[in-house]
């Protein structure tokens, strides 16, 4: 990059598991997170919005390690940059926030130093930094994301359309990742395990042919992680039995919440959300698209 020119990289947010597609599948939303990116003496980090204003200032800043990290993969080291960052994905409230941030640092490190990564090495970065595909695929692809990581490496199926909208119920508390996983048992038996792969089978095959009764079955017959989660997010069960009176797609939670989904067929999310506002008052209650479009990254000459 040069003295003159300017980076704006856009990441969006996204929900991971959809119910039983546990730490695999991932739905890009319409979410962002947004840096400009200029050439400094030293690196810094403002924020412009209020969902990032306690984020870290300085090197200790979640998009810098991954960027740094990123360049000394590959014997490089960053030239110093001025990032201002906008943002409205809610801190710590299952809509993707850090993994939006890995993806950012990521692309931040190849658009300075002109790595040339493809996606799918991006792809493998993000997954290993995050230690799992979901939501930093959907994040880097955009879309429905379905994805295996295993020592051999990441595999993923993209589906850039799906054709469906969102209610997301967003509590005003926050809910640490390691709190929610420390509610998950060390251990499945056999058969329970083959009934929760076999449910989250269903969910995607259900999705990918628009059979949206049996995706919402699906969502809320998840055996992985929302049974033993409920008692921290307890808008999950709420919202559950209010998809099924409106006759929405289904509800799930977002991550490992405490935002919870509600799915609708297409046309219908703007109405869902009118009838979902009044029982969740202490929350915001909000329509999103799915974001057909992954990672980008813009070039811009600074203005004079």
């Amino acid at each position: 990059m040069k003295e003159d020119e300017m980076l704006k990289i856009v990441v969006p947010g996204s929900t991971a598991n959809l119910g039983p597609g546990f730490d695999s599948v991932g739905l890009a939303v319409s979410r962002y997170l947004t840096l400009d990116v200029r050439l400094a003496r030293t690196w810094s980090f403002t924020p412009k919005t209020a969902e990032v204003s306690d984020i870290p200032r300085g090197t200790d800043n979640l998009v810098y390690k991954v960027a740094n990290e990123t360049a000394k993969a590959h014997g490089r080291q960053l030239p110093s940059c001025e990032v201002d960052v906008y943002s409205d994905i809610p801190f710590t409230r299952g809509l993707g926030s850090s993994a939006a941030a890995v993806v950012a640092g990521i692309e931040l490190a190849d658009a300075l130093l002109e790595l040339g990564l493809t996606r799918e090495q991006k792809m493998e970065l993000a997954t290993r930094y995050e230690g799992h595909p979901d939501n930093v695929g959907a994040s880097l692809y955009g879309g429905l994301v379905i994805g295996c990581y295993r020592e051999a490496g990441v595999d993923v199926v993209h589906v850039p359309e799906l054709a469906i909208e969102l209610v997301a119920i967003i509590p005003a508390y926050e809910l640490e990742t390691k709190k929610a996983r420390g509610q998950l048992p060390e251990q499945w038996m056999r058969q329970q395990a083959v009934e929760a792969s076999a449910i989250s089978n269903v969910l995607v095959a259900a999705l990918l042919t628009k059979n949206w009764k049996l995706a919402g079955r699906m969502m809320a017959a998840d055996l992985f992680h929302q049974p033993y989660r409920k008692s921290l997010v307890p808008e999950l069960e709420r919202a559950q039995a209010l998809a099924e009176e409106y006759e929405a797609i289904g509800a799930a939670l977002s991550g490992a919440g405490p935002t919870v989904l509600v799915f609708a067929e297409p046309g219908k999310g703007e109405q869902l959300e009118r009838q979902l506002r009044p029982h969740f008052p202490a929350c915001e209650v909000t329509w999103l698209a799915i974001e057909p479009h992954g990672s980008r990254v813009y070039k811009l000459a600074l203005e004079a």
